[in-house]
């Protein structure tokens, strides 16, 4: 007896996955899903009743870490109970592990990396995984052809590339994903152009550098980012493009220029920045300053009416001052990003930053953590009340998560919009905002964006 990809059927009858870390890492989650599925599961309401468990891991900072060995501490008890649990854990955590990983977590059936989840269908067997336990640092081939299960049936992410090739001294990426990789446009347009006759709306390109797509594609197809931005404009029925993460060096000319001409892009841009001092940022290996982000937030701003800025900043960067973080502080206030992830430093085996002395103590890390997100609320906060009073367009998401009378939708900017009204998950509603906190805004339906 066989599933529907030709795989022997596994005794298993439900799997659960979860998910830490990156939008790539959700996006691998709905891969292994589909899958599992077309391997004859169905998804489980919870783990307790699951007869697999994924876990598919981030192992960027510590923090993932601590909640993967609880979630797995779980999982070891409940395989105490049904020795038949089977547990396997995917992804960067298990990549940067390896075999590390059975002694660390001996209940452990199977690990696999990110670049591995293609093979992970032909490990299923019945009665359980056919293949060594572990498979790691197989990065030739994008998991774009799998079969897929989406969340959301008018949202999708698209893989444009994988891997990356910058070496910034906290970053473990290119241990774990390998160097970057891009797929070909025509191959990216054909998958649009499918989820879009799918009824998908907005779709989301992923890279860990994602404007650096193209560099590397052989030189009859070779392309670079605004061109393929364009091209994912040309497609009829996509309402919205959005791509995560980009690299400030790696933000030219053409790639503002496309989004600023391209209807669908989205005005909204998450632009890392890490630091506010050059000399942190040196350290750090971003290849660029102080001035240098200033100067593009400047471009940006002046290309796009209207844009939100997103950001990731790091705090106690081994070395780094009270002057460096005072110029930390004052690179948000002076930039006023609409939003921002904030950060502890975190170690990081394999990276440079690992070994660097000055290391900065945990007490002054929280301290300067909590000092930052306290001007990150209050900027974000000051900058969505200038949309009060605004109409803006909103792509329905579901009800709220806090209120079941209201709806849940973003705006272009990428604000979450709570808001009475009647359209449904997937419409396009026009929203009046009456309200708004750091995060989120309120506001009332007061027209149905046609399609």
């Amino acid at each position: 007896m066989t599933g529907s990809a030709g795989y022997p059927s596994p005794a298993m009858r439900r799997y659960h996955v979860t998910t830490f870390g990156c939008q790539m890492n959700a996006h691998d989650s709905e891969r292994i899903k589909g899958m599992l599925e077309s391997l004859g599961l169905g998804e489980a309401p919870g783990w307790e009743e699951a007869d697999v468990l994924v876990f598919n891991t981030c192992t960027i900072r510590e923090k993932p870490d601590t909640r993967l060995a609880a979630y797995l501490g779980n999982a070891a008890a409940r395989k105490r109970e049904r020795p038949d649990l089977v547990i396997a854990v995917g992804g960067c955590y298990a990549e940067a592990q390896r075999e590390h990983i059975f002694e660390l977590y001996p209940f452990v059936d199977v690990a696999f990396g990110p670049g591995s989840i293609p093979h992970l269908g032909t490990w299923i067997a019945a009665g359980g995984f056919a293949l060594p336990r572990g498979r790691f640092g197989s990065h030739e081939h994008f998991a774009a052809d799998l079969p897929l299960h989406r969340e959301r049936r008018f949202q999708a992410w698209i893989q444009v590339s994988m891997g990356c090739n910058s070496t910034c001294a906290y970053c473990v990426v290119p241990a774990v994903r390998g160097r970057e990789q891009s797929r070909g446009p025509r191959e990216i347009v054909a998958e649009v152009s499918r989820l879009a006759a799918e009824g998908v709306r907005e779709i989301t390109l992923l890279g860990q550098n994602v404007n650096s797509w193209g560099r590397d594609l052989a030189p009859d197809v070779r392309a670079d980012f605004g061109e393929l931005l364009r091209a994912c404009d040309a497609v009829r029925g996509i309402d919205r493009i959005r791509f995560t993460s980009p690299h400030p060096k790696d933000f030219r000319a053409p790639v503002i220029e496309a989004i600023a001409d391209c209807a669908s892009v989205c005005e909204h841009v998450h632009l890392p920045l890490q630091s506010g001092s050059s000399r942190i940022l040196k350290r750090m290996r971003r290849t660029y300053d102080r001035e240098r982000y200033l100067r593009l937030v400047e471009r940006l701003r002046g290309a796009i009416p209207d844009l939100a800025l997103g950001t990731d900043v790091i705090v106690g960067f081994p070395g780094e001052t009270d002057e460096d973080f005072a110029q930390t502080l004052a690179m948000v206030e002076e930039v006023r990003f609409d939003s921002a992830f904030t950060f502890i430093f975190s170690p990081r085996s394999h990276t440079e930053a690992a070994g660097m002395e000055d290391q900065v103590p945990p007490d002054v890390k929280q301290a300067r953590l909590e000092a930052l997100v306290e001007v990150v609320q209050r900027v974000g906060a000051e900058r969505n009340a200038e949309r009060v009073g605004r109409v803006e367009e909103v792509l329905v998401e579901g009800p709220s998560r806090t209120d079941s009378s209201l709806v849940r939708g973003r705006t272009r900017r990428n604000t979450m919009v709570n808001f009475d009204g009647s359209a449904g998950a997937g419409q396009l509603a026009a929203v009046r905002i009456h309200g708004s906190t750091s995060t989120t805004l309120r506001g009332t339906e007061v027209a149905r964006v046609a399609a």
